[in-house]
């Protein structure tokens, strides 16, 4: 092989495991970045992982709002007429969060099965759910209450 072909090679090949490398990087960069949505039932069945950052939604069961008296901290169950999973999260709620609509909270899985969120998401008016909320809520087989309604009894077989 003659010095010019050989030294063409080297380059070509030292861009080539560059190349490689920042792609490796940034595919590392996004997973890290990724949030994927769970439902509680997916959650309750042990699907979401644990300690890692995830999205939780569904519907905020009516009486299960619990403030602090002393601090920022609230618990609330979110459900999707399957099962449910606890939420706990310290700050101002969002002020269109309400029990009985649609959330979506952005936290991590304890190995409780408890989401401790740090950011909740509320729906912005009385049509609106989101997406991942809606869908999931299909699946399960339910549709979301109107306002101010209870949420459909289910049907003993």
């Amino acid at each position: 092989m003659n010095p010019l072909r050989k030294k063409r090679l080297i380059i070509i090949l030292a861009i080539l495991v560059g190349a490689g490398a920042a792609v490796a990087l940034a595919l590392s960069a996004l997973q890290q970045n990724i949030n994927l949505f769970y439902t509680p039932t997916q959650i309750a069945n042990g699907e979401a992982p644990v300690d890692t950052r995830i999205r939780a939604g569904g519907m905020v069961q009516d009486g299960s709002l619990k403030r602090s008296g002393d601090s920022l901290d609230v618990e609330f169950v979110v459900t999707d007429f399957n099962k449910a999973v606890t939420i706990q999260y310290r700050g101002i709620l969002p002020d269109l969060f309400r029990e009985g609509q649609g959330i979506v909270a952005l936290g991590k899985l304890n190995a409780q099965g408890v989401v401790v969120a740090d950011e909740v998401l509320a729906k912005h008016d009385e049509k609106y759910m989101p997406p991942e909320v809606t869908k999931a809520l299909k699946e399960s087989g339910q549709s979301a209450p109107a306002p101010g309604n209870p949420a459909p009894a289910k049907e003993v077989k």
